[in-house]
């Protein structure tokens, strides 16, 4: 048997079973919720069991105090095929005392909502999980810290970053698939591809029992692989489509597809952040389009490290996605959430690290060298010259994380550039 490799989102699950009755971890395929969610079950009940579904499905109708009986914290894994134990579980939590009697899994947002009477409020609590971490799979130093950085901290680091650009490129398209660690380059990449295909033939229309073309999915995918970190259009997407022989589709089919993957998780679009500034500059309040992991875009341009060390302005976009994934697994862990910044001047920020006390600091995302480095430091400091820091705080940080890079440092300036094979949350 594998060993289990730690994840961030261990602790958080703890947490959250000692406040709360129960506790709904969500997450793409594969990326290991169930496996995280098992290291603190006592007892499980998987309703996907082949041998069992059906059995399963029917008791969830008939008889569903027979599926909730088990020692607790008990592990209900893709509770979503029978939606109605949602309701059931938050009324037995009603009737328990004491907290963690309940672990909810599902790679899904369940399809029929009108089986849900009760938002579950104050008996559960969300976690939702992603693809791994830099970090996470051992691929990080873990010398430079957010929350050091948040707290004020900040020391010369003696040691350099593990990952040059020929390792970077691998890591973009292996993706960070828990599955996908201990298997040979070749492999490991292979995984990326599966998935993509299994969400592209069949997945996508799993989600609610409306079968779509896996024509049109691979490129509607492919389109949004060619839009990652921006905010492109639905318009623009569909433009982009029709270019590749989808002359039917509409701007009302595209959603339809898009609204489909976030349901599986496969889409992770970023909201953008709204500041207090000293100027009356428009803020662009549309989101940023990311996949939930690099390796998605990449399976869906057909795209190998060879590719992306040929083609360096691709490999930047890919490896923006990268690194918005592990920000979001890191602020996840600081009770933090991730934006973007964009005004009608162009000035920008990469992502915005955004704490539930006020706190933030400010990133721009660079693959690495001298010149790029310089242009990102020039947007952090005009973006925070322009925050009003009488009505808001002043940024906890502001930092060029780069792709390659020997070691991380501080300018003169104060902005820090860190290599991503430094960072930990």
């Amino acid at each position: 048997m594998d060993t289990y490799k730690p994840r961030i989102a261990d602790q958080m699950l703890a947490a959250r079973l000692r406040r709360k009755g129960a506790v709904l971890i969500e997450g793409p395929k594969w990326c290991g919720k169930t496996t995280t969610a098992e290291q603190k079950a006592a007892s499980v009940l998987y309703m996907a069991d082949p041998m069992r579904k059906a059995q399963n499905i029917q008791a969830a109708k008939i008889n569903v105090k027979q599926l909730l009986t088990g020692d607790t914290p008990r592990l209900i894994d893709e509770w979503q095929i029978a939606p109605s134990l949602w309701d059931s579980v938050r009324f037995e939590v009603d009737h328990r005392k004491g907290y963690g009697h309940f672990i909810l899994t599902g790679s899904t947002v369940p399809p029929k909502a009108e089986e849900i009477f009760h938002s579950g409020a104050g008996r559960f609590a969300k976690l939702k999980m992603r693809t791994m971490s830099l970090y996470e799979s051992g691929e990080s130093t873990s010398a430079v810290s957010l929350s050091d950085l948040f707290n004020g901290k900040w020391e010369p680091v003696v040691g350099t970053s593990p990952i040059d650009i020929n390792r970077l490129a691998f890591l973009i398209c292996r993706g960070g698939w828990p599955g996908a660690l201990d298997l040979e380059e070749s492999d490991a990449i292979g995984q990326a591809y599966d998935y993509y295909d299994v969400v592209c033939d069949s997945d996508i229309s799993r989600v609610d029992d409306v079968q779509r073309d896996p024509q049109r999915v691979r490129l509607l995918m492919r389109s949004y692989a060619r839009h990652q970190g921006t905010m492109a259009t639905i318009g623009t997407i569909l433009a982009d489509m029709k270019a590749n022989e989808a002359s039917s589709l509409s701007d009302n089919t595209v959603y339809d597809y898009i609204k489909a993957l976030k349901k599986i998780f496969v889409i992770e679009d970023m909201p953008a952040w709204n500041p207090n500034l000293r100027s009356k500059t428009a803020i662009r309040t549309s989101d940023n389009h990311y996949f939930i992991d690099p390796s998605i875009a990449t399976s869906a341009l057909g795209a190998s490290p060879n590719d992306l060390l040929n083609d360096l302005k691709t490999m930047g976009l890919m490896f923006e996605t990268m690194a918005i994934r592990d920000l979001r697994v890191y602020a996840d862990a600081l009770d933090g959430q991730v934006y973007h910044y964009r005004d009608k001047n162009g000035l920008e920020c990469d992502a915005v690290i955004h704490l539930r006390n006020g706190s933030y600091g400010l990133i721009e995302i660079k693959l690495g060298g001298d010149d790029l480095i310089e242009e990102g430091a020039k947007s952090l400091a005009d973006l925070s010259a322009d925050i009003d820091t009488t009505r808001m705080k002043s940024p906890s940080f502001m930092m060029v994380l780069t792709g390659v890079g020997d070691f991380p440092y501080q300018r003169d300036d104060g902005v820090l550039v860190v290599p991503i094979g430094c960072l930990k949350a």
